[in-house]
């Protein structure tokens, strides 16, 4: 090979590697799953983030996400060209705004976001870019907490609107779910949690709600719609299958949110009880699925695979925080480290967990704790008495779980039949993936068996 043409070999493989190194920096913020108005799907982490700051720059919803859409598109443009600028997320935001300016000015939105220019027209005057400490005003928290997404939550919480309302209206713009998801998690239509955001973006605009952060003294009263957010959030997670990427990242991102609200208020056991529990059902997500992706209940999972340090660590909060009060968030973590201590299903404290859901129902009366309670009681005093509880129960004839339970109990007392009904009900419920075909599997394996065949727990 001739010297010149090694040159140029030498020259375009240290080109390809630049390129490689460039394309992958961009690759890293994950641009096709980006927060999308039509909800078609969860958003990325980063994605949400310089989302949830135009919201509190914009002050619109809806222009807000046209912006990010916008400042994505550009990015795709302009990063492999030029390569992915020193900061990403404040390019980002300043691409963001300038877009929705242009807009403004265009005339291209309705005549209502038009007083919104007169606000934000000044920013561009401002600078063309933003440098390095206007990057830091960007993510700056007025009271102390330096997190924007933190920020809206709060801001979504405002008492002007209804609890349920703040609750969909961050899932949906935070947390990035669908209003499919939202809906799941409430046990309610689709069309309901889809005229809630409406009544809820419609509300903040017509009574001018500011988006900022409340004054420390507010923060308390807004605390218990934030930590649904956050504990919603995180069982969206919880609930992805293996090769639902975004979907398990909403795990993570609801324990950093726990994180970021026990630094700013560590002295509240509601705080340090959803992150102990989030922390201690986050702990076994390695032993839930195989490798085939089929999920794996409980009692069957390999417990090497837990998390031990996430227990440790869950259980440790568990108990500082029920110290300090005796609440919700804290009995459920506490049902959850008992479980976690448990080095196999046969020692586990069943009297221990029965005791405490006790405590939790009286504390939080609901259908899906006495169903619970009602699952811990089975396993202590026979599946007889767990029915017995079941047959009570109201209002969940269209949950899943529940027809899981209770064909399990059948099956224990031998009624094998009417356990093929429940577990039938229960895959119909399902909605597919790997909980439709576990249940396939169990109907399967129960086909042929007679009556009073299958032995009591």
């Amino acid at each position: 090979m001739q010297s010149t043409d090694r040159l140029k070999c030498g020259r375009f493989s240290r080109w390809v590697r630049r390129r490689r190194s460039r394309y992958a920096r961009i690759g890293s913020w994950n641009f096709a799953n980006t927060t999308s108005k039509s909800g078609s799907g969860s958003g990325g982490t980063r994605g949400r983030g310089v989302l949830a700051t135009l919201i509190r720059l914009l002050g619109s919803f809806d222009l807000a996400e046209e912006a990010t859409q916008e400042a994505f598109a550009a990015a795709l443009t302009v990063w492999p060209a030029k390569g992915v600028p020193e900061k990403p997320r404040a390019w980002l935001v300043s691409v963001g705004r300038h877009k929705a300016i242009d807009r403004l000015r265009r005339g291209e939105v309705e005549e209502r976001r038009v007083g919104e220019a007169a606000r934000v027209t000044g920013w561009i005057a401002e600078s063309e870019a933003v440098s390095a400490s206007q990057d830091r005003m960007l993510v700056a928290e007025d009271d102390g907490v330096e997190d924007d997404r933190l920020r809206l939550i709060f801001a979504c919480c405002h008492p002007a609107l209804a609890q349920e309302a703040q609750v969909v209206l961050t899932l949906r713009t935070l947390g990035g779910l669908t209003t499919e998801a939202i809906a799941r998690a409430y046990l309610k239509p689709v069309a309901t949690i889809a005229q809630r955001l409406v009544r809820a973006k419609a509300k903040i605009r017509e009574a001018r709600i500011p988006y900022r952060v409340p004054s420390k003294a507010e923060l308390g009263e807004r605390l218990q719609a934030v930590l649904l957010v956050v504990y919603l959030v995180f069982n969206e997670g919880y609930g992805a299958e293996p090769g639902e990427g975004e979907r398990l990242e909403l795990c993570d991102e609801a324990i950093r949110l726990g994180r970021v609200l026990l630094d700013m208020m560590p002295t509240e056991p509601a705080v340090r009880g959803l992150l102990a529990l989030m922390l201690l059902q986050h702990s076994r997500s390695a032993a839930r699925f195989s490798d085939a992706g089929e999920l794996i209940l409980l009692e069957d999972q390999d417990r090497a695979l837990w998390d031990a340090k996430a227990i440790g660590e869950g259980s440790k909060l568990t108990a500082e925080a029920l110290r300090g009060s005796v609440g919700v968030y804290g009995l459920q973590a506490a049902i959850a480290a008992v479980h976690g201590s448990a080095r196999s299903p046969r020692e586990t404290d069943w009297p221990q967990i029965v005791g405490l859901y006790d405590l939790l129902l009286r504390l939080s009366p609901s259908p899906i704790v006495a169903l619970n309670r009602a699952v811990a009681v089975a396993m202590v005093s026979g599946a007889d008495a767990g029915l017995e509880l079941l047959d009570r129960l109201q209002g969940l004839d269209e949950y899943c779980p529940f027809w899981a339970a209770k064909a399990q109990m059948l099956l224990w007392v031998g009624r094998v039949q009417d356990a093929a009904n429940a577990y039938e009900r229960a895959k119909e419920l399902a909605g597919g993936g790997a909980q439709e075909r576990f249940f396939q599997r169990r109907l399967d394996s129960i086909r042929g068996r007679s009556e009073g065949s299958t032995a009591r727990p």
